[in-house]
């Protein structure tokens, strides 16, 4: 049982708090209490304010903070399957409280870190001295696949290899704090890291602000800057490289993306031009000068890397090697994740910095060397050996490494073996014994390992150090469960002052130049994926409404083989959604493409609309479960029609009209022309049963129009003419060829110097035809041919800004 240090203020109200319970793992060091036995700074002002708030309370709290991530769709992908699966965010409610002091030994450590780093790769791919003066093994770099040799010789356009680095740490037995390792691939949880203080505030605000806790919002805005810089001075843009949205923390990418303005890119997007890296937008090529890396190295390039990536630009080696391009960080970084590297951290540092490292690496030997390789063996049952060229901490993926003595005889024996014939490939290292830090599990808490990842980034003045950063505790007193693949949750990372800190965010600062972005900046594939999302939008709506209608019918007749059901059925068989089931797949199918294509842009998509169609996916999923046709259906389809209204609303008063909101607009108009020409050609039809023109008006939500605007007895020109030639008419066809017209008109090369686009004239003849045309005039077989007119514009659509 801990006790309470006197030196700590005790609880006003005397009752046993949270810490009362809390007790410490023998021989392991612990982030609240200290070895005296003292609470650390920080944490008494958070535990004796949760002792204040009580369980209820506490746990409402956490509640509202799990709401807000589950609202903002914040998910990272684990991976038990193909392609993995989306999981919630598994937030650790409590923060992980850092005090100034120790967080300057901290950040000094890793800048002194970084700037070895930055050294010993750039010799790497340069004059290679650490091998010629035997610092570093040349086998260590031959044989390593992370090493790639089409970079050797390659100086940086940006003149560093190296711009973020996240660094792994654990707080040893004695207290100090160790490295575990470093991240330099493509360094991911930055974005988390965000969204942990946004969730972790949300629930303990009150708290957060009592606490003088360092703000993250200096560190980004240093970093975009300073990206920003590189760009403006090579005349490009920024962009974010991400493998896609199958990657585990493509969440974190778009959510970066979004936060600091930079375009999220994958490989397909560019293209490699007489040397220059461009990206596909809807105004042609662009150039782009700086990418943040977000995939591993090996992947970027096809053609020079590893021919089998499918996520990479053919090129891109080529376009490093002219000094068009900067990537962060630079190709062939990677190498200096390789587990054997910790072995030699200690002498490099000595030899290029002329210091002891400030930060101690983990105990590494590198049993390619004959003494160390002596080393591991007669210390084999305390060593966790394993591959010399991972680049992952053991403590990730246990498999990667085994403790000696915890090897079966027989695996022992053959890892023994091979230490002697190929001890090259093999490490050996100290366990890792983690510091704990407190979870609130079920009212109390409990003691869990935890790592802490912290991040630097380049600016113009040097690097500079998060104030804070990603904790990852362990879901068991296990350290092997301390992985998000494995069960770890993720906690905030507070770094508090005795004094009041500055509040900064990303707001443009007082002076400061403005910088409009060009409305043709938007990518094509993301164009393209904005068209989807309201052509597959506007076809659920469109499936819903006559679902609705048909289930209207069904509930009211007595006989289900009535001619206007039967008729209905064969319409809804023949746009693929099976009227049998009161929620038919297909539209089920339909709302999940519409969510998939926005999944696609979530760096251009608002956390409202994304809410707003999750939400409808969910609604839709859970009616699949339990609806039944007739008049169960009808009020289930109304639900999702408001919700599908709730989306469209959203999107059309909150999006700005940039050419993202035109191509959008685009989709919605010409999927509602098609559906609309359709559904009437087939009621209009020679041949059609009695309720059809009912049916029509009810689909086409323009029963209140039609009697104000035509008399009783009209006939069927007036149901045409309202929902095919009316202009006025929200829902008619030619008020969509309107909106098509006026949306291809305005965007880039819709017009240009007086002449229209193919897309533009199309819809301008089309639009022509529908203003002359008398209602007479359109049959079923003209309403059809329509039909077919307005889906041939999608494909000239795609002509000119997606091939």
């Amino acid at each position: 049982m801990i006790e309470r240090n006197q030196r700590q203020p005790a609880r006003k109200r005397g009752a046993p708090g949270l810490i009362a319970d809390y007790k410490l793992v023998a021989g392991v060091s612990d982030e609240m209490i200290d070895a005296t036995g003292a609470i650390r700074p920080g944490w008494s002002t958070l535990i004796n304010a949760l002792d204040d708030l009580g369980p209820s309370e506490v746990a409402a709290r956490f509640e509202r903070a799990d709401q807000y991530l589950r609202d903002a769709g914040v998910f990272y992908r684990k991976y038990d399957g193909a392609e993995g699966k989306e999981r919630a965010w598994p937030l650790a409610h409590l923060p992980l409280i850092i005090d100034d002091s120790q967080w300057a030994t901290i950040s000094r450590g890793l800048t002194q870190r970084a700037e070895l780093l930055e050294k010993i790769v750039a010799d790497i791919y340069g004059d290679n001295e650490l091998v010629k003066r035997g610092l570093l093994p040349p086998e260590l770099i031959a044989r390593n696949t992370e090493f790639l040799r089409p970079m050797v010789g390659i100086k940086p356009a940006s003149g560093h290899f190296l711009h973020f680095c996240a660094f792994e740490l654990g707080r040893g037995p004695d207290g100090g704090w160790w490295v575990l390792g470093d991240r330099t691939q493509a360094p991911s949880g930055a974005g988390f890291a965000l969204e942990n203080r946004v969730a972790t505030t949300r629930a303990l605000s009150d708290i957060y602000g009592k606490m003088h806790v360092h703000r993250l919002a200096s560190f980004f805005r240093a970093f975009r800057d300073a990206l920003n810089g590189i760009a403006r001075a090579a005349d490009g843009r920024v962009g974010i490289l991400t493998p896609g949205i199958h990657n585990e923390t493509y969440f974190e990418h778009a959510y970066i993306a979004r936060y600091l303005g930079f375009m999220l890119l994958e490989g397909e997007d560019l293209v490699v031009d007489n040397g220059q890296v461009m990206v596909r937008t809807v105004s042609g090529l662009k150039q782009v000068s700086v990418l943040w890396r977000r995939l591993d190295a090996s992947f970027a390039d096809p053609l020079e890397l590893r021919f089998d990536s499918r996520i990479g630009t053919p090129g891109m080696a080529e376009a490093v090697r002219q000094g068009s391009i900067s990537i962060v960080n630079a190709l062939g970084t990677g190498i200096l994740e390789t587990r054997a590297f910790s072995a030699f951290m200690p002498n490099l540092s000595r030899a290029l910095l002329g210091d002891d490292l400030e930060l101690p690496t983990i105990a590494t030997w590198w049993c390619g060397q004959e003494a160390e390789r002596k080393h591991v063996i007669e210390n084999f049952d305390q060593m966790m050996v394993g591959p010399a060229f991972a680049t992952g901490l053991a403590i990730d993926d246990p498999k990667s490494a085994a403790l000696g003595k915890r090897l079966p005889l027989a695996e022992r024996e053959a890892m023994l073996a091979r230490l002697e014939t190929d001890g090259g490939a093999f490490v050996g290292q100290e366990p890792v014994r983690l510091s704990t830090a407190p979870v609130y599990f079920g009212g109390k808490l409990e003691p869990r390992p935890i790592t802490l990842r912290v991040y630097a980034a380049r600016t113009k003045d040097g690097w500079i150090v998060m104030p804070g950063g990603f904790a990852r505790v362990g879901s068991t007193g296990d350290t092997t469960a301390i992985a998000m693949q494995r069960g770890g949750q993720a906690a905030d990372v507070w770094v508090v002052s005795p004094k009041p800190v500055e509040r900064v965010s990303l707001l443009p600062r007082e002076g400061e130049k403005l910088v409009r972005v060009s409305a043709g900046s938007l990518p094509s594939r993301a164009a393209d994926n904005l068209i989807w999302l309201g052509r597959y939008a506007e076809r659920c709506e469109a499936t819903v409404r006559i679902l609705r209608a048909y289930n209207a019918r069904l509930a009211e007749s007595s006989n289900p083989d009535q001619a206007i059901l039967k008729d209905t059925r064969a319409y809804l068989d023949g746009i693929g959604v099976d009227p049998k089931q009161a929620l038919p797949t297909g539209l089920l199918a339909a709302i999940d493409s519409a969510v998939h294509s926005a999944s696609q842009i979530r760096d251009r998509f608002s956390p409202d609309g994304w809410l707003a169609l999750t939400d409808l996916r969910k609604t839709a999923r859970s009616f699949a479960q339990k609806v039944q046709p007739g008049d169960d259906a009808t009020r289930a389809m109304t639900v999702l029609l408001r919700k599908l209204a709730g989306f469209s609303g959203l999107v059309h008063e909150n999006m700005y009209r940039f050419a993202g909101w035109r191509f959008l607009e685009i989709g919605r108009r010409l999927e509602r022309g098609i559906q609309i020409a359709g559904i009437v050609a087939w009621c209009t039809r020679k041949g059609a049963p009695e309720g059809s023109l009912d049916l029509l008006l009810e689909i086409g939500d323009s029963v209140m129009t039609h009697r104000r605007r035509y008399a009783v007895s009209a006939g069927v020109d007036s149901y045409v003419d309202l929902l095919v030639l009316d202009p006025l008419n929200p829902r008619s066809v030619a008020f969509q060829v309107a909106e098509l017209r006026a949306q291809l008109e305005r965007l880039p090369g819709g017009i240009d110097d007086g002449h229209l686009s193919p897309a533009t004239q199309a819809a301008l003849s089309l639009h022509t035809e529908l203003r002359v045309t008398e209602p007479d005039l359109m049959t079923a077989a003209k309403l059809n041919r329509l039909r077919t007119q307005i889906g041939s514009l999608a494909g000239l659509i795609a002509d000119a800004y997606f091939v």
